[in-house]
């Protein structure tokens, strides 16, 4: 059975480096995974904590929904002014007062001019919320736009850098699933 993946892109811009990047994953591994792209982070209101849990907007629910029947999350994400971009950082912040990250295995890729700030930033978050997120499941793309042309990524270092990152998901979720029966 093909594991389930739920695919975030930080970028809202339409044929981003950071969703060519998911989409060229999507197609490597589709014998494998069922790599599903969230299309919805521009749509997820401002987070504001009077309005989480029980009261989330609908949106926000099923956005939360789609993270808890995905066996691995991945994250690939520019950075904006040596930062998260906004709309990440939101979708990432109606999920702090749940459970919905802790062990879930993640991936993360930061694909980007510089993307160092991002790069530290994500993870420090998303370890913060108790992600499965092993150091072979991080990976920094610097200077993206230079190895992406057409959508297909043609820097052979990344391409094996991201083969190894999806390995490295692959291999959390594996765990994860054994942990899961040796707890029945």
């Amino acid at each position: 059975m093909k594991k389930k993946i739920l695919a975030i892109s930080g970028s809202t811009r339409k044929q981003s480096s950071n969703e060519a990047i998911l989409q060229v994953i999507a197609d490597w591994y589709k014998d494998e995974l069922d790599v599903q792209i969230y299309d919805g982070i521009d749509k997820l209101p401002h987070f504001n904590p009077d309005l989480a849990g029980e009261n989330s907007p609908e949106v926000v629910k099923e956005f939360q929904e789609q993270i808890k029947n995905a066996d691995g999350v991945l994250i690939c994400t520019p950075e904006y002014v040596f930062s998260l971009p906004g709309s990440l950082k939101n979708a990432i912040e109606w999920n702090v007062a749940t459970t919905i990250f802790s062990g879930k295995p993640l991936a993360t890729i930061v694909a980007s001019a510089s993307g160092e700030k991002a790069f530290k930033s994500l993870n420090l978050i998303m370890t913060t919320l108790e992600c499965s997120l092993p150091e072979d499941s991080r990976l920094l793309i610097r200077g993206v736009r230079g190895k992406i042309k057409d959508g297909e990524i043609t820097d052979e270092d990344i391409i094996s850098q991201l083969k190894n990152l999806v390995n490295s998901l692959i291999a959390s979720i594996e765990m994860a699933e054994q942990e899961a029966l040796g707890k029945e």
